[in-house]
């Protein structure tokens, strides 16, 4: 590592420029910083990249100081045009040529042997050289203006989130850096696809947008680099992000892996368990899937339809993470396919390799939905139901009311919502629904108010088992009366009763619920 020390404190230049009209005023400021062995952050189409002059071995110190990057962790080489490959690469194998017309430039790193011309210092020590050309206009500007190859890591603090717009950089580096390049956001959100070229077939070491399925397509069969070196390995990495822990957002992240259903389930049941605890959550999920989760904060990092949206947004929303003080990120999976590989990567270097089973969180909770069935569903139903609401319940359940002849929606009976407000609570918003057996599924427990309402529905779906008269269930042998057509002080009576009642069906949810300290590794 070196010493950041012998960083010294600046004043960051900070320039915006338009890629369809490019000031080449800033270039040229760029091009000279660079070229005096200085440091210049600006875009690329993947994130934001670090630059100096790649062949200045004190440049390249300045480079690891500034990030406080690890020594033998490789720079990867920028290019303007194909030709200058020749003077920092040797032994090129054929297929290269065919590889840059069809991803240069664009979002693809090889790695070759160098030439001399390479100071080790740049590639962390290695006889190996990582070159790239970018797709970005004022990448490319940038590079020809410093001569023609420069270094460019991402332009983030080491083992942060990868910067995609320049606030990102600047929140980073301002201050160790001599400027900043303000281009807007990125396109594609995660670093390139690296490809080892020194070996037979060729090996991808990193995923990104280029996929193993476009190469083959060009050069036949590569190879994936199945390994994960541990950060206290001896091993060299021989490509960016191999060894150490990246990307990673101050709180701890946890990836939840399932199916998609059981995903959301697992998620809210820890969700909940962490809100339980007051601590601050954070939840990384899809367009598809945000409404689905009731507590923390919950972030849409975009389509599960085109997942180039959430490759794009992965790293702002770490950011606006750290930005909350989140204690704990839940994220959910994502497609082992196409660029759903790169992002699986990136999140996996975040989390540190965590990765929860969804299934070992879903099978700690044995009901989901809570159902109570009355004749109208405008009375007893919905006071049982908004009662147990405002429990203490240590697990989360979707709490629901239904009526046997509910056939039409109406609200709640008047002095139903009298006695509830006396208690401080209301009925106002409900309104009566058909009790539908299609409703029901495993996971569901349905509490009748009379024992006839019982037997009617278990006849009436027979692979159900949970189904029970809410007297039942709370183990106590008193009948819930009807207050319907009578006295106020009946239905005060009645919600009395429903009280005690439900105040045992909390006790033996809890008691169900396994304990609270079975959540803490999850925190």
């Amino acid at each position: 590592m070196v010493n950041n020390d012998i960083m010294k404190v600046m004043e960051t230049i900070i320039r915006k420029i338009d890629k369809n009209n490019i000031d080449k005023n800033v270039i040229q400021e760029a091009g000279n910083i660079l070229k005096k062995g200085g440091l210049v952050a600006f875009p690329t189409e993947t994130v934001y990249g670090l630059g100096a002059n790649a062949l200045d071995e004190k440049a390249a110190q300045k480079t690891y100081a500034a990030k406080g990057r690890p020594s033998d962790n490789p720079l990867i080489v920028h290019i303007a045009d194909y030709e200058d490959l020749r003077r920092i690469a040797v032994k090129i194998p054929p297929e290269t040529d065919a590889l840059a017309v069809h991803f240069w430039p664009g979002p693809l790193t090889m790695i070759f042997w160098k030439s001399e011309a390479v100071p080790c210092g740049t590639t962390g020590g290695l006889d190996t050289v990582a070159v790239r050309m970018p797709a970005d206009p004022v990448a490319l500007e940038v590079i020809r203006s410093a001569g023609g190859f420069v270094s460019a890591p991402s332009a983030n603090t080491s083992g942060r989130p990868s910067p995609t717009a320049a606030e990102h950089v600047v929140n980073d580096l301002d201050g160790k850096i001599d400027m900043v390049i303000d281009g807007g956001d990125v396109e594609i959100g995660v670093e390139s696809t690296i490809l080892d070229m020194t070996v037979s077939p060729p090996m991808i070491l990193r995923p990104g947008a280029v996929t193993a399925e476009m190469f083959e397509e060009v050069i036949g069969p590569v190879e994936i680099d199945r390994t994960i070196l541990k950060a206290e390995s001896g091993i060299r990495p021989k490509a960016p992000g191999m060894k150490y822990r990246h990307y990673a957002p101050k709180a701890r992240l946890l990836i939840v892996e399932g199916d998609i259903r059981e995903e959301i389930l697992a998620i809210r049941q820890i969700a909940y368990a962490a809100h339980r605890r007051k601590r601050k959550v954070g939840i990384i999920a899809t367009q598809e899937t945000l409404p689905f989760y009731n507590y923390g904060t919950v972030k849409n990092v975009g389509t599960r339809e085109n997942e180039k949206t959430i490759a794009r947004n992965l790293y702002r929303v770490l950011r606006e993470f750290d930005k909350e003080d989140v204690q704990v990120i839940y994220s959910e999976s994502f497609a082992m396919q196409g660029i759903g590989k790169a992002i699986m990567n990136r999140l996996e270097k975040a989390a540190g390799h965590q990765l929860i089973p969804a299934s070992e969180i879903v099978k700690l909770q044995k009901y989901r939905r809570i159902i109570f069935v009355s004749g109208t569903d405008s009375a007893r139903g919905p006071i049982a139901a908004e009662l147990l609401r405002n429990q203490e319940l240590e697990q989360e359940y979707v709490i629901d009311s239904r009526g046997m002849v509910a056939l039409f929606p109406e609200p709640v009976n008047q002095k139903a919502e009298a006695v509830m407000r006396s208690v401080k609570l209301t009925l106002e918003n409900h309104v009566s629904q058909q009790f539908e057996g299609e409703d029901l599924s495993e996971d569901t427990l349905v509490l009748t108010l009379e024992e006839a309402q019982k037997w009617k529905i278990k006849a009436e779906n027979e692979n159900i088992q949970n189904i029970y008269t809410l007297n039942e269930f709370a183990g106590d042998p008193t009948e819930i009366p009807n207050p319907y057509g009578k006295s106020l002080a009946a239905y005060g009576e009645c919600r009395e009763l429903l009280e005690k009642m439900i105040a045992a069906v909390a006790e033996k949810l809890n008691s169900l619920a396994g304990g609270e300290e079975q959540w803490e590794k999850y925190m």
